[in-house]
């Protein structure tokens, strides 16, 4: 028996998420339906994270075991040939047995794009949300120092989600704008919480138009209340750059 690690990317528009659903098409099922015709076994893959619908990824990692006998560096052209063209597979190597990746994983790095033009750019429109009012790019980066570090972030999680604690510690939180007008914040933490980045990007938002102070951020976090936060950012300016070990 074998453990492959695989890196991939996709665009998810199209799909309901990562994670194999009934009656609804996922990545999950894609690569492991593409799995089971080059392997000809039944695989399960174990995801980095489980990324909802809609949401895409550039650095999504997965491992699966499988007895197949083909070279390591052979499986992304083999997969490839099976997948949508949506779904790419970058990268394979043969890792550890007890490789798994998301328990493996030290950390994980979202970006989230914001379009801020005066009319949305119509090749960004599956990639970047476009508030339709003015943000100011200085406020973005006030408000967003007050989530780095370890607290409580329960006031950022959406319903829907059990886990055993919300303390997690945010390592990098930081904007982008060399791109201007396509915002970037890349956000890495030990781990997030179900919408966590999409409800922080809602908020950091609402104080960017005004609506909030910058310090207000401080106090809706360490409330843990999640009325007190901003809306959810729609899902398809969010993306998993990439995952570190």
């Amino acid at each position: 028996m074998r453990n492959i690690k695989l890196l991939l990317s996709y665009d998810g528009t199209n799909y309901h998420g990562f994670q194999r659903q009934e009656n609804a098409c996922t990545i999950q099922e894609l690569l492991e339906g593409a799995l089971a015709k080059v392997t000809r076994e039944r695989v399960r893959v174990k995801p980095a994270g489980r990324t909802d619908t809609g949401v895409h990824a550039r650095g999504q990692v997965v491992n699966f075991y499988t007895t197949s006998p083909i070279p390591a560096e052979r499986f992304p052209q083999a997969l490839n040939s099976c997948l949508p063209e949506d779904i790419v597979v970058r990268g394979a190597e043969e890792v550890s047995f007890d490789f798994h990746a998301r328990r493996s994983a030290k950390s994980k790095l979202y970006r989230y794009t914001l379009d801020c033009g005066e009319y949305p750019d119509v090749f960004w429109r599956r990639f970047a949300w476009h508030p339709i009012y003015k943000l100011q790019a200085e406020l973005l980066r006030q408000a967003g120092q007050y989530l780095v570090g370890t607290y409580d972030y329960a006031a950022f999680r959406a319903s829907g989600s059990a886990v055993k604690t919300s303390v997690r510690c945010i390592k990098r939180l930081e904007w982008d704008f060399s791109q201007d007008p396509l915002w970037h914040l890349y956000i890495e933490a030990d781990g997030f919480l179900y919408k966590m980045v999409r409800i922080i990007v809602g908020t950091l938002v609402e104080a960017a138009r005004g609506r909030i102070r910058p310090e207000d951020v401080a106090i809706i976090r360490d409330s843990k209340n999640r009325d007190l936060a901003g809306p959810t950012a729609p899902a398809r300016g969010l993306c998993l750059w990439e995952v570190k070990y």
